[in-house]
């Protein structure tokens, strides 16, 4: 008898090869010409260029279970296109602009057209940013995962003038308070979502119809979490900081670009939140503070600027909503 294989073993050689054939093809199209050696090397490498005092700004970071959602529906393009959004807002919260970004791609047992769909997306918007997807690692886990799950992260590297860096320091008591809307859930609270429409149990419940939503379940649960750059760009010169809304809601994240004894007021009544997030509370019965707790509830990324710079930032980003000011203590107050 043949002695074992790694085949046996659950890993397919052939099929991840061709796997990164195709990766390699759609990541190539978004080389800028500062990317040395093209893909396949040990190493990404990236020639830094035009800059006087360049700061680099790194992140990194998955989108959850979101994937749950995207494998019940087999689609997975959606969620590359939100691994690259998350990571750029992330980096632009300082005004880094993104250069290049990796990716890692784990399963049971490799799928090339799961592959393919989840590194279109990935291309699609790194061309969007102007950001050259230089590499990334595909790996067959069979034991780690169970049979057809996969994880997603991404890895993404910006730069930013040392005396352009948005840190937030300047920030003072009475400052303004800005919301730019999101395009949905983005990538945090799946969890909660899924389990409040029980979609393990029932996925039919992805492609019904909702009246509220004006299309599926399942489509509203994989809008591509908004991007923010270039949007906010006009704007950087007239700001002094901006927190980007992930998982934690408004509580958590704004607190990271205040200075330590300042807090904020927010006015809640002041955007609309979106119906998805209002069916969600309504069919799991989610209490209005667990709800800000845990999803952005409409708001992505929130502005601070002067009380005096807020007509100019309007003007420039007329969807920029006055949603409350930075207050004295550590307090985030969400009124109605």
């Amino acid at each position: 008898m043949p002695g074992e294989t790694y085949l046996d073993a659950g890993v397919d050689r052939p099929a991840a090869q061709r796997a990164k054939d195709v990766i390699k093809a759609l990541a190539s199209a978004t080389l800028q010409p500062e990317v040395l050696g093209g893909i396949g090397f040990f190493g990404g490498m990236y020639q830094l260029q035009g800059y006087r005092q360049p700061v680099l700004v790194s992140s990194t970071d998955g989108v959850g279970t979101k994937l749950k959602v995207a494998s019940l529906v087999g689609r997975f393009d959606t969620v590359g296109i939100d691994l690259v959004n998350h990571c750029v807002n992330d980096i632009y919260t300082c005004g880094a602009r993104p250069l290049f970004f990796l990716d890692y791609i784990a399963m049971s047992r490799m799928a090339p057209e799961k592959a393919e769909a989840l590194v279109k997306g990935m291309a699609q918007a790194c061309q969007a940013v102007g950001c050259s997807l230089i590499g990334g690692e595909t790996s067959e886990l069979p034991g780690v995962y169970s049979e057809g799950e996969l994880d997603l992260v991404g890895f993404i590297v910006g730069v930013v003038e040392k005396d352009s860096v948005l840190d937030g320091s300047s920030i003072a008591q009475g400052d303004a308070l800005l919301a730019i809307p999101s395009s949905g859930l983005h990538t945090n609270g799946y969890s909660l979502a899924r389990r409040v429409f029980r979609v393990e149990e029932d996925p039919a419940i992805l492609r019904r119809f909702i009246p509220e939503l004006g299309r599926t379940l399942g489509e509203a649960l994989l809008e591509p979490h908004r991007c923010y750059y270039p949007l906010l760009e006009p704007v950087l010169p007239h700001i002094k900081g901006m927190a980007h809304i992930t998982g934690g809601g408004l509580e958590e994240n704004v607190p990271r670009v205040l200075p330590k004894g300042l807090g904020a007021r927010f006015n809640t009544s002041a955007w609309e939140v979106p119906p998805l997030f209002t069916l969600i509370q309504k069919a799991g019965k989610v209490e209005r503070e667990e709800m800000f707790r845990v999803f952005n509830m409409g708001v992505g990324m929130v502005l601070v600027c002067a009380p005096e710079k807020v007509e100019h930032v309007r003007r420039l980003l007329p969807e920029a909503l006055v949603v409350g000011e930075v207050t004295r203590g550590s307090e985030i107050l969400l009124s109605r």
